[in-house]
């Protein structure tokens, strides 16, 4: 970085700012050449003191040590974001550097307020970078727009406050060490590259499953998103995008983003039986009896907001044409993963006795499916590759076996926490992990383009509405358990 530093977060009285930016800004304070400071913006009103006291006491036992020793460079100012900023300017000024530190900007806001406080900083004359004025950085958190009319409008209002390489579009999912991996996995390893494409796969399924419903007061935001805007269109849509694209030229960041942009505008919904919708019901989670999303405090009466959605998706491109990503998320389903899972294609002839073969309830003979390439993002970050061996004895009768792959195992402790890295990027000015302005388009004209389907029950506790299963077509199998 090379120079002070100044972060802002906006918003900094939320649950976000106490649970994941403190966090890793504390474990980046022992990392950064130069120290940075700290201000938080929000409309309560707090001394310095007790705006640090607050944070702390959000803080596990561990980390209250090393924030106590990072403290004095923590800061607050009682302000509204949607309201004159000029004195958050005056605070900035007084602060070591001044006017000659880089300073980023973290809107951890509700999207309504993200455009009133970019022009009130802009207003305030704290994002301009003429006159050799050093950087300024804006993170914006998700969702960012509810559709692609929204996002084009937010584009054009931001684009007229701030060049492109100042705005950092943020997807956390984006900074888990698993999700890199999928990249380095795809472009590091031969024995994998040429078979990824239609000739050799067969389909890919994409999996966020959680057992959580709406609890800690999420209710009022989730009900006006719903799980289609909260998760698909977004982190679904960026496993998607790494999973399919093609391999890059070089790692630089715009070279990497235009192919995840190719992705997301070959992206096609077929028709409207390619998406299911589901809700909620009482039911039983991890042995706990729970109610239903309509019963959940803060959920409107008459809410059609959904809680799960499936899609049988296709990529109209050259690699992929024909193969189906089946993208599923849910709330409170029976078990909480999210995985990427590569099926491969079964050999052309069956060579092996009567256990390669199992016959589903329509009587269809189908071919086992050994050659499964699973990248597992939660509860665990592993990797692992089934294929077929032959069990002892006479005759050609074949059994699943596993390589596998655990990053805790392998590395020991805990990977980095998203916000972690991602934080560095920005400070470092790193835009790779960041979403550009038509790339955010792109994935909302796929959502948006998915025609409406009617919101089926399901109880708490299943795997969503029998409905989903049948995206499965012939003998391509069924949906992970995790």
């Amino acid at each position: 970085m090379g120079i002070p530093l100044q972060i802002v977060i906006l918003g900094a009285s939320g649950d976000l700012t106490a649970r994941k930016l403190v966090p890793a800004l504390l474990s980046l304070a022992g990392r950064c050449t130069e120290p940075f400071r700290l201000v938080g913006v929000a409309r309560r009103p707090l001394s310095h003191e007790a705006f640090r006291a607050q944070l702390r006491a959000e803080l596990p036992e561990e980390d209250r040590q090393a924030f106590d020793g990072f403290a004095e460079r923590v800061h607050y100012l009682q302000g509204d974001a949607g309201e004159d900023l000029t004195p958050l300017g005056h605070q900035l000024e007084a602060l070591p550097g001044g006017a000659g530190a880089g300073r980023l900007f973290y809107l951890a806001l509700k999207p309504g307020l993200f455009l009133p406080a970019m022009e009130n900083l802009a207003r305030g004359g704290l994002l301009a970078q003429e006159n050799g004025a050093p950087w300024r950085r804006v993170v914006i958190e998700k969702p960012f727009g509810h559709d692609l009319a929204s996002a084009r409008a937010l584009n054009r209002t931001l684009q007229s406050l701030l060049r492109e390489d100042q705005i950092f579009r943020i997807d956390h999912y984006l900074g888990k060490e698993t999700v890199q991996n999928l990249f380095a996995f795809r472009f590091n390893n031969t024995i994998f590259e040429p078979l990824w494409n239609r000739q050799h796969i067969e389909l890919v399924q994409i999996t966020v499953a959680e057992e959580l419903g709406v609890e800690r007061g999420r209710a009022g935001y989730y009900d006006a998103v719903g799980a289609m805007r909260d998760m698909v269109q977004n982190h679904m849509l960026q496993l998607l995008a790494l999973i399919a694209m093609e391999p890059p030229s070089s790692l630089r960041p715009e070279t990497i983003r235009d192919q995840k942009v190719a992705v997301l505008k070959s992206l096609r919904i077929p028709s409207g039986d390619a998406c299911v919708r589901g809700r909620y019901t009482a039911g039983n989670v991890g042995g706990q009896a729970v109610q239903g999303y309509l019963e959940e405090e803060g959920v409107p009466a008459g809410s059609t907001t959904e809680t799960f959605v499936a899609l049988r998706a296709e990529l109209e491109n050259w690699r992929w044409a024909g193969v189906p990503f089946l993208l599923r998320h849910g709330k409170r389903l029976p078990k909480r993963f999210t995985e990427v899972k590569v099926q491969f294609r079964v050999p052309p002839i069956q060579l092996s006795d009567a256990p390669g073969t199992e016959v589903l309830a329509d009587g269809l003979a189908c071919a086992l499916r050994p050659n499964q390439l699973t990248l597992s993002l939660q509860p665990r970050e592993t990797v692992s590759l089934g294929f077929g061996v032959k069990a002892p004895g006479p005759g050609m009768t074949m059994v699943p076996a596993q390589l596998a792959f655990d990053y805790k195992d392998r590395f020991g402790g805990q990977t980095a926490p998203a916000y972690e890295r991602l934080l560095l990027d920005a400070m470092n000015g790193d835009p790779t992990l960041f979403l550009r302005n038509d790339e955010v388009e792109a994935a909302w004209a796929a959502v948006d383009a998915i025609p409406g389907q009617p919101v089926r029950d399901y109880a708490a506790g299943t795997w969503g509405p029998p409905e989903a299963d049948r995206l499965f077509h012939g003998c391509e199998g069924g949906w992970s358990h995790g």
